[in-house]
């Protein structure tokens, strides 16, 4: 795998929109936290685009995509926020182009399937980790000391949850492997198509958000019957907020859901780790070797390798 370099001081952050817009007001604020850390920002030609829900046409998001990482003044790109459009950028990146330019790119949620892309097919280390809708109102120093340890060279850097946030085991264990994952959703819409996430020995993340406990379910069925779920060596639940229940109750908690469908799988399984849609965002590097350590009293996520190299 291509490591990208690291995130130095005054480095220059562009920043694209390749699903939907987000606020101006809240994308002026978020960049300030930023530009308060030093960093210099440059915005995508496309990143205010309005195209109803979308931030411009398909063709716009990925021109803004492929001109940032061809622009040798962009250090690293970091994703506005998510919503819906992803997937028509998919087909029109440049992941030659993307290859020979390797940069951070990170982001979550609707991003997924990029980050995914880009560390399959251009076989660069991306990062799912917060945008800039993250930092909308002001800064979360968990989730910026996480960004700048991640890409910044830490050894063996052990992610730790807030006292806010404790993390849960629901499977005791301890596992080796590729770290890699994102949003249910998004994974599950990409199943049978040639961007099909590839997680075999892989410890998998998951996260997902507004959705209905029934679904849930269905999406992990789908997930475990299409293979996606046979030869993974660990589990990692993230936040799984704004889950809704009908007026008849599905009668199952998220946490019930993972442990019916991974009944039979004998992997360490953890939950409620700060990646997703909640306040706390870990910043996680995909196809980097990663330690599930779920025997400890507090479990443990542990980065085994730098995630980036200095240039």
């Amino acid at each position: 795998m291509i490591k990208p370099n690291s995130l130095k001081p005054n480095s220059t952050i562009g920043i694209v929109s390749p699903s939907s817009w987000m606020n101006e007001d809240d994308m002026k604020n978020a960049i300030s936290v930023f530009e308060s850390k030093g960093y210099q920002i440059i915005l995508g030609d496309y990143v205010s685009q309005k195209n109803n829900t979308f931030a411009g046409t398909p063709e716009q998001r990925a021109k803004d995509i492929n001109g940032m990482f061809s622009n040798p003044e962009i250090d690293a790109i970091i994703c506005a926020r998510g919503g819906y459009g992803s997937n028509r950028v998919l087909p029109l990146l440049d992941y030659d182009l993307i290859k020979n330019n390797p940069k951070i790119f990170m982001g979550y949620s609707d991003i997924t399937n990029i980050l995914v892309a880009i560390s399959q097919i251009s076989k660069i280390i991306t990062f799912h980790g917060p945008m800039l809708t993250s930092f909308k109102n002001g800064n979360i120093e968990y989730n910026f000391n996480l960004i700048e340890k991640t890409l910044n060279q830490f050894n063996n850097l052990k992610i730790n949850s807030p006292a806010k946030l404790p993390i849960k085991t629901l499977k005791k264990g301890f596992a080796e492997g590729i770290l890699t994952g994102g949003n249910i959703s998004l994974i599950v819409s990409q199943i049978g198509t040639q961007n099909q996430i590839k997680t075999d020995n892989s410890i998998l993340f998951i996260e997902d958000t507004d959705e209905y406990l029934y679904a849930l379910e269905r999406m992990l069925i789908h997930m475990k019957q299409s293979g996606l779920l046979n030869k993974i060596k660990g589990l990692i639940v993230g936040e799984m907020t704004d889950i809704h229940d009908q007026k008849i109750p599905f009668g199952k908690s998220t946490d019930e859901i993972i442990l019916d469908i991974f009944s039979d799988i004998d992997i360490p399984i953890i939950s409620n780790f700060p990646c997703g849609h909640g306040e706390f965002q870990a910043t996680l590097p995909l196809s980097i070797n990663a330690q599930l350590d779920a025997n400890l009293q507090i479990p443990s996520v542990t980065i085994l390798e730098n995630p980036v190299k200095n240039d």
